[in-house]
Order: structure tokens, then C-alpha cells, then sequence
């Protein structure tokens, strides 16, 4: 594996572009779901990611009252706005700008996020990242990073990167996870700089623009454009060139390559796992809700 962030001699191409689908989840909140069920297998361990974004306090006041999970990691990251987290645990935290909350579901956990404003922009992202099947019914487990416990760095290029998990130009992020080893970088590019980082050809690897646009080997991707960068077992990295200032979140990690079966906020590897979900669910064994 090359160690060196800054070299990278085969980047990847971009394999196909992709626009998020609108859609409303919780109690009525407006976001796009830029990874659908789909692209599952294409871009495993990842399970989806959804962008909210909105001024207007209908589209997410009611937030995500008490719901379930069980079998994977959410990673959620505020951009703008300030959420409360409960859950069934005993966890409590507020998620604020900048901030990222990393849940593992685990075995099952009953979680609310409930908006704690009432006006305002309230930005952010929801990435799922599956559990390999050893560890689909472990104990959950909850943290809160607030943004200034976020590993930051800039380039000479002045691109300012924050690096929730993984490892980038030798600054170790906030999260390692082992089997699945996934990246997750959020990149504020000024126009015209560019951005190399060194990726396994074996990961699967997605660049989501949230502003601006950029440029992938030759290839435009623009704002609020998911593009799946090609798998090549030469490619050694990507480079991406910013047109315009540009923020940008960059995610890959190590395919689990198991069966994926889900029902809802349910990720196992087979029916009856999710059949056994439900029925845990219904009998209360989640803990109590978080109320």
C-alpha cells in the first residue's frame, strides 16, 4: 500500500456520475439520498448517505423522533445546526456545527434526533457504514466529536481538510475502524487547487460535492453530483481539481464482500437475521425507547 498521501501515480478515473433521489425520512425531514439501496454492493461496506440541507425550519423541525437500528455504523456530520441525540443506551449528546456523531447500532439501539433550533440553517450529512457479520450483534456503542476534536491539517495548496476516520498526508483521523477501513474526508478546496490522496485498489471510493464543482481526471463533477471513482488494481489514488472553491466529501473503504439483507433501519446478512430483528423489536428488546 503506498503510505504517501501526497504521490499517487495511477489515479482513478471516474466511473459513473450519480444525482441523489429527493426524499423525506424521521418525522417529515427533506433530504437527498445521494447513496441509494442499489448502490449497495457497488460501493459496499457503505449502506447509503444522505444529504439534509434547508433554512426553511418545516423541512427538518420534527426531526428523527425514537426509531431503530441494528447491524451498522451511522456517521453523522453537522455542517450547520444543532441536534439532540438519546438513545436507548443511556447516550445523550448535542451535535453541533462542525460536529460528528458516530454511532454503532450493534445488536440494536432505539435513538431520537430531535433539531434544537427553530430557525436557521441546519446542513449535514448521514453516512451508513456496514458491520462485517462477526460483529453485527455487538454491544452499541456511542460517541460524540465535537469539531474542534476533529484532526484538521491544510496542504500548500490550501486545501483544509478535516479527517473524521481513517488517515490522510499522515494525520490520523478521529475514527479507525479495522475491517472496514473506511476514509471519510470533508475537503474545502480554493478554485483552481487540487487534492491527492492515496487510496487501496481494493477500496471502494466515492467523491460527493457539496459546493462548487471539481474535476476528477479530466472528468466534471458538479455540485451535488456523487461520482463512484473506478476500481483499477493498478489505480493507486485519486486527484481531484477544483474549479471553483469547492467543499467536498471524499469516502472509500474495504468491501466486506457478505450477502446484504435490510428491512427498514435493519442491515443483516439474511432473512431470518431480519425476521429476528423485527421480532427483538417488537418484543421490547432494544432497551427502552429513548425518550
Amino acid at each position: 500500500m503506498n503510505t504517501n498521501h501526497s504521490t499517487v501515480t495511477y489515479p482513478r478515473k471516474v466511473e459513473h456520475i450519480v444525482a441523489g433521489q429527493a426524499t423525506s425520512d424521521g418525522a417529515g425531514v427533506k433530504l437527498t439520498r445521494v447513496l441509494t439501496q442499489n448502490l449497495q454492493r457497488r460501493l459496499d461496506p457503505f449502506l447509503m448517505l444522505d444529504n439534509f440541507g434547508s433554512d426553511k425550519a418545516d423541512d427538518y423541525i420534527a426531526g428523527f423522533p425514537d426509531h431503530p437500528h441494528r447491524g451498522f455504523e451511522t456517521i453523522t456530520y453537522m455542517i450547520a445546526g444543532r441536534m439532540q441525540h438519546r438513545d436507548s443506551a443511556g447516550n445523550e449528546g448535542l451535535l453541533e456545527n462542525g460536529g460528528v456523531q458516530w454511532m454503532v447500532a450493534g445488536k440494536g439501539v432505539i435513538h431520537s434526533e430531535i433539531p434544537q433550533q427553530e430557525e436557521g440553517l441546519m446542513e449535514g450529512f448521514q453516512l451508513w457504514l456496514n458491520l462485517p457479520a462477526r460483529n453485527k450483534m455487538t454491544q452499541p456503542w456511542y460517541r460524540d466529536i465535537k469539531a474542534e476534536e476533529l484532526p484538521k491539517f491544510s496542504t500548500p495548496e490550501g486545501v483544509d481538510v478535516t479527517v473524521i476516520a481513517g488517515s490522510s498526508h499522515g494525520v490520523a483521523g478521529a475514527v479507525t475502524r479495522e475491517t472496514t477501513e473506511p476514509l471519510y474526508l470533508d475537503l474545502h478546496m480554493p478554485a483552481g487547487s487540487r487534492f491527492v490522496q492515496s487510496l487501496p485498489a481494493t477500496h471502494n471510493a466515492f467523491v460527493y460535492v457539496y459546493r462548487g464543482n471539481v474535476s476528477i481526471e479530466g472528468k466534471a463533477v458538479p455540485v451535488q453530483r456523487m461520482a463512484i471513482l473506478e476500481n483499477n488494481n493498478q489505480a493507486d489514488g485519486v486527484v481531484i481539481q477544483a474549479g471553483a472553491d469547492a467543499r467536498v466529501l471524499l469516502i472509500a473503504g474495504q468491501p466486506l464482500n457478505e450477502p446484504i439483507a435490510q428491512y427498514g433501519p435493519f442491515v443483516m446478512n439474511t432473512q431470518e437475521e431480519l425476521h429476528q430483528a423485527l421480532q427483538d423489536f417488537r418484543d421490547g428488546n432494544f432497551a427502552e425507547a429513548a425518550s
